[in-house]
């Protein structure tokens, strides 16, 4: 495959055109009585008109034909996407999951769409507050359809196979160790390359930002330069057959016919794109004398609630990094929270449990509820002697963190079969070391 070309900045006023149509992009203005070529002259909004500029999110693309050119949208009933939390009887156990399993393509072809399983989450999209985490498995790319999610922004990812995204703004390859945000309303098609899986995180009713730094300064965590945006290509292509265009709508999937390809934009402007980035060049900070700086440190993204210093939902990864803090337990802490943790590995051992915790799985630690490294680690982390030492080398791990209540959805608790019921054991071996006589 030929190697894609990127734009880098997060959130910067991109212009890209299809070198195959120089010229593509209309001078001094949005909306000219004739585009250049006989396009189409469509904006796609991401914010209300009357946002302030800074949080103001729109693109306006130039195309073979819009994108009304569709039939009807009819209800299609494929996959396992829910926004229903009440399923089942809310479970506050620390809970854990074996790596999600993933057909085999002969016996069950699952493209991206059809492999979407709703694992938790809260709060509903029509009243544009709540979030959604998902697992997708899948064995086979879409062909001749395309998805568009009308409810919020898709955090996707990858933790086994590459994912070739196609969307209206270009391509992007997105490989395990990176993560790709589709946001709302962009149509996109994935093509895999043979048994894929990985996570997604759903925010409706706001968009990812980079967080603050305050004291840290100018630069630093994920410096907004290593965010890349795909460049213009389009196809005309008649579909004689039909091409599908799905819908996420109102937590549900809806599919339309129309007879050419989605992807005919020519040329693009604007601020409201797709974008990927590489998780290895997140800049870690982490504690150079003694104790833990909070985990918000290695905060990647963040979509905030309306209450200030409060996220609707974080994405955090656990790099690898030096520990070098002086008398100090430096495996995480044990905790209670007033947010709700989801967790997933996407490759290695992570350091507070080496055993259970394997890649392509997932843990939910719900509000309140305790959690912290398993007895090997503590045993292990109390003994050490603490000497410079990379962390999670080879590893990376990351926490989608909600100020929400999680609920699990059944096909999470029962459906899936890879919930481990002997989670709560890895914490039983733990004994007392308290000597009244020894301080």
């Amino acid at each position: 495959m030929t190697s894609l070309q990127y734009m880098s900045g997060f959130g910067n006023e991109h212009v890209s055109e299809d070198p195959r149509c120089p010229g593509a992009l209309p001078e001094g203005q949005n909306n000219p009585q004739v585009c250049p070529y006989g396009l189409y002259a469509e904006q796609l909004s991401g914010s209300a008109f009357t946002c302030p500029r800074h949080t103001n999110k729109r693109s306006w693309l130039y195309r073979i034909l819009p994108s009304v050119c569709h039939k009807p949208f009819k209800a299609l009933e494929e996959g396992h996407l829910t926004h229903d939390w009440d399923g089942v009887e809310p479970d506050p156990n620390q809970l854990r999951w074996k790596p999600f399993e993933i057909p085999k393509a002969p016996q069950n072809k699952l493209d991206f769409v059809s492999g979407l399983h709703t694992l938790c989450g809260a709060g509903e999209p029509r009243g544009r507050n709540g979030i959604a985490i998902h697992i997708f498995v899948c064995n086979t790319s879409m062909f001749n359809r395309c998805l568009y999610n009308s409810d919020g922004d898709f955090l996707i990812v990858p933790q086994q196979g590459k994912l070739l995204i196609t969307t209206e703004f270009g391509k992007m390859l997105v490989e395990p160790n990176e993560i790709c945000v589709i946001q709302q309303g962009m149509r996109f098609n994935v093509e895999v390359f043979g048994e894929t899986r990985g996570y997604i995180l759903e925010v409706y009713g706001a968009h990812f930002e980079l967080p603050d730094l305050g004291p840290i300064g100018a630069n630093g965590l994920a410096n907004p330069r290593d965010f890349l945006v795909p460049v213009a290509w389009y196809e005309d292509r008649q579909v004689s057959g039909g091409y599908t265009v799905i819908s996420k709508y109102q937590g549900k999937l809806f599919a339309a016919q129309q007879d050419f390809s989605p992807f005919n934009v020519i040329a693009w402007h604007g601020n409201y794109t797709p974008y990927k980035y590489h998780l290895e060049k997140f800049m870690v900070i982490n504690s150079v004398a003694f104790d833990h700086a909070d985990p918000s440190i290695f905060t990647v993204l963040t979509a905030k609630s309306t209450r200030a210093g409060v996220a609707l939902a974080d994405f955090v990864i656990f790099p690898p990094r030096w520990g070098v803090a002086n008398n100090t337990f430096r495996p995480p802490y044990y905790h209670r929270n007033c947010m709700s943790e989801f967790m997933g590995l996407i490759k290695g051992h992570y350091e507070a449990k080496e055993e259970g915790f394997q890649p392509g799985g997932a843990s939910l630690h719900s509000m309140m509820t305790p959690h912290g490294p398993d007895a090997d680690c503590f045993e292990k982390a109390s003994k050490a002697k603490l000497e410079p030492e990379r962390v999670a080398e080879g590893t990376m791990a990351f926490m989608f963190e909600s100020s929400l209540s999680l609920a699990v959805t059944k096909w999470g608790l029962q459906t899936s079969n890879r919930l481990d019921k002997n989670y709560y054991k890895c914490w039983e071996p733990l004994k007392s070391h308290f000597n009244p006589k020894c301080k």
